[in-house]
């Protein structure tokens, strides 16, 4: 088995496909609300990129899309957005829009696809013929390279992707799979060192792919301090570590496994931007959530175990492809039960807390 010095991380990074009981599609519920909260944000620049470019068709791009309810979520907000902001202007020829869903190739863009019919079906119900045509279509590949064609877009929107990064391997994080208060220095550094790179050609690339003017609306996982950041990833190793000090797992296994993820201080986020120089950084806002606080806001009587239970199927949702693929398919459902027994008493020990970084930028005029 390859470790993740030597692993494509493109090749295993995806979430759990299909529409079962451990899939994205049915555990992604924390995502959604993320997507609603930044809601406010996202009208905002629509509106000011709108009303700027008055394009007859509307070309966004929605990178890192995943698979599920929340793929055409931003879609759908975007014409809502469009259509209410005609009518106020008292438009009579709406835009038609063209959305392009990229993912890594590993994603299940046929459940994407598969939900495509109704989509329309529901927007012709809806809009009739108060909204132009709408075209979607997949663009599987990685966004830390270029996607589109030079000047082909106007928007581009990004949710919980831009932390995962494309590539790692310190080989000096003994007992860790992700950065922790016993990493050694040289081990943040590498982390810190690949973001910067992986986000400088995010930014780069995109800067090609947008239209002088165009904007984006990224959304991440960010931290207080990125040398010792309290994410989930973090606990979820000291599950590792449980199995390895039963026997269960190699400790070989865990002592060359590194979580290809980094979560960002703002500081570092605006320093990439201000030194790669493409994008004006229109607005920054940050919002912090109790890992478990989603999930109460849905619904206030379920108890700690029955919250608990969603974490951990929510996050299994997540890591459990590029966790099988290297600690093996047999070993999830014991992680993952031991995920649940202890996850809110760690949250509640430690005070942890999701940290959300949403970014408004516009594609400046002229790049030096």
């Amino acid at each position: 088995m390859p470790d993740m010095q030597t692993m494509k991380v493109e090749h295993v990074l995806h979430m759990n496909g299909g529409e079962g009981t451990d899939s994205y599609a049915n555990n992604s519920s924390y995502q959604r609300t993320v997507i609603s909260m930044v809601k406010p944000i996202l009208r905002e620049t629509i509106v000011e990129l709108y009303c700027a470019l008055l394009p007859d068709c509307l070309k966004i791009a929605d990178l890192g899309c995943s698979a599920g309810p929340n793929t055409l979520l931003v879609v759908s907000e975007i014409i809502d957005i469009i259509q209410e902001t005609c009518q106020r202007l008292k438009l009579t020829r709406p835009p038609c829009l063209q959305a392009f869903l990229n993912d890594l190739p590993g994603n299940d863009f046929n459940t994407v696809f598969k939900s495509l019919p109704s989509f329309y079906e529901r927007l012709e119900q809806e809009k009739g013929n108060k909204f132009g045509q709408c075209f979607i279509s997949g663009t599987p590949g990685s966004f830390y390279g270029r996607l589109f064609p030079p000047n082909s877009l106007h928007f581009v929107h990004s949710s919980y992707a831009i932390m995962w990064i494309s590539k790692v391997g310190s080989g000096l994080n003994k007992g860790n799979i992700y950065i922790s208060k016993t990493s050694p220095p040289a081990v943040f550094e590498a982390y810190l060192e690949q973001f910067k790179r992986d986000f400088a050609l995010f930014l780069r690339c995109r800067a090609d792919e947008l239209v002088p003017g165009g904007r984006m609306v990224l959304t991440t996982i960010g931290s207080i301090k990125s040398d010792d950041p309290l994410t989930m990833w973090e606990f979820v190793a000291l599950k590792l570590h449980e199995m390895v000090d039963e026997g269960l797992i190699e400790e070989e296994k865990l002592e060359s496994f590194d979580l290809p993820f980094y979560a960002a201080t703002t500081e570092e986020v605006k320093s990439v931007i201000e030194t790669e120089g493409s994008f004006n950084l229109q607005k920054l806002e940050v919002f912090n959530m109790d890992w478990d606080d989603y999930i109460k806001k849905a619904d206030s009587n379920l108890d700690k175990t029955a919250r608990a239970a969603i974490i951990s199927k929510d996050i299994r949702a997540v890591g459990e492809p590029i966790l099988a693929s290297h600690f093996g398919e047999d070993i999830m459902d014991n992680l993952f039960r031991r995920f649940k027994e202890d996850v809110l008493d760690y949250m509640e020990a430690r005070k942890c807390q999701y940290i959300n970084i949403v970014l408004s930028l516009t594609k400046k005029d002229v790049i030096h």
